[in-house]
């Protein structure tokens, strides 16, 4: 591959870096990723409202919530050090702290293997240590199994590496019931098909960015048509997995009426985008990004219905 006008990771002149206090905690919860973080808290605690059949113990729910920030900002960390090569030649990750120079390699591979072990013994201490190996398994799996392995050598990379995302779902119930029901294995279905659905289209508006770097996203390697197709199979998928907690008695008509209006309105969409993509939609004509963004609704509203569900039975 060839960088063009970019610079090596963590080389950048240390005069034009920010050197205060606060730029470095700025940098530092960077290397977290928060805002992705956020969204596996959101599907965390209305599990544990799920498992709990009611409002779970507070406490519980902050230092569930709390260790599962800590695994997971660690996960991130780690994953930014190794792909710090290719985060320097893409746009939309050029300015992470390890490609700026912010936080060094060293410091950033220190900070992130600091985080997995406290994380793990937070939970293993103040959970349970089932919840413990679960967020240890995710962590392991998203940094060795997907950024080392998958994500530079296979188009269905984001398919299997989105395993990791989907613990959350098992740890919040396993931190309220120190097991894993059918019901959590559910919902961890339902974010396992989301996931691709849900990247593939930002995929597809960043492929330059991954094509740059030689990341075999599925977009990059296969038409607008093909991805389009392969969402619409993986949306059909997850919103059939969505509605299996109804007839196995774990939800009641709330949830139920969510999952089928949210649901329908992303089939809806995704059909849309095929649509759009058969007629050679390209640019800003084929609109990828509008299944994303409802994406992000969706599984806010499926997982809000799973929490306040359990009120209305």
């Amino acid at each position: 591959m060839t960088a063009v006008g970019s610079r090596p990771a963590g080389v950048l002149e240390t005069s034009t870096v920010d050197r205060s206090f606060a730029a470095r905690l700025k940098a530092y919860v960077a290397l977290t990723k928060p805002r992705i973080i956020e969204l596996l808290l959101i599907t965390t605690i209305p599990v544990m409202f799920l498992a709990a059949q009611g409002v779970p113990d507070l406490w519980l729910v902050v230092t569930t919530c709390v260790g599962g920030y800590l695994s997971a900002g660690g996960a991130n960390a780690l994953n930014m050090y190794i792909d710090r090569d290719i985060d320097a030649l893409m746009h939309r990750t050029e300015s992470r702290p390890l490609v700026t120079g912010a936080v060094s390699p060293r410091a950033g591979l220190i900070f992130g293997l600091s985080l997995a072990v406290v994380s793990t013994l937070w939970f293993g201490l103040l959970v349970n240590w089932l919840s413990a190996a679960l967020s240890l398994g995710a962590l392991l799996f998203y940094v060795l199994v997907y950024t080392m392995v998958l994500k530079r050598r296979t188009s269905q990379n984001i398919v299997w590496g989105g395993i990791a995302g989907c613990m959350p779902v098992l740890i919040g119930w396993s931190s309220v019931t120190n097991e894993v029901s059918w019901a959590a294995v559910i919902l961890f279905l339902v974010m396992f098909f989301w996931t691709p659905p849900h990247y593939w289209p930002l995929s597809m508006k960043v492929r330059e960015d991954y094509a740059r770097v030689g990341v075999p996203m599925l977009p990059v390697v296969a038409t607008n048509s093909a991805v389009a197709r392969q969402i619409v199979l993986y949306s059909w998928v997850m919103v059939v997995v969505s509605l299996l907690l109804w007839p196995l008695g774990y939800v009641g008509w709330f949830y139920t009426s969510v999952a089928l209006a949210s649901g329908g309105w992303w089939l809806w969409e995704a059909h849309a985008l095929l649509t759009r993509a058969k007629s050679g939609a390209t640019g800003a004509k084929l609109k990828e990004m509008r299944l994303f963004h409802w994406s992000i609704t969706y599984v806010s509203l499926l997982f809000v219905a799973v929490a306040i569900d359990p009120f209305l039975r």
